[in-house]
């Protein structure tokens, strides 16, 4: 990435690669992520079908000033 960059490799030998450290830390959460969304799917369990529209059959409102629920 940065090759023959006298200070790049400076700031590396003094402080580690950090850009390196941060992506590989990155891909290990998003792997970790990507296990924790799918629980089913990590035990052999079809994945549950989802409506095609989520938002449909209910909808949002707001509340009029001093009303209470």
């Amino acid at each position: 990435m940065f090759q023959d960059s006298p200070i790049y490799d400076r700031l590396i030998s003094e402080r580690g690669d950090v850009p390196t450290q941060v992506r590989r830390e990155a891909e290990r959460v998003s792997r970790e992520l990507e296990f924790v969304m799918r629980p089913l799917q990590a035990f052999g369990a079809p994945p549950a079908e989802r409506p095609a529209n989520p938002g449909a059959g209910w909808q949002r409102s707001a509340l009029p000033p001093g009303s209470q629920l």
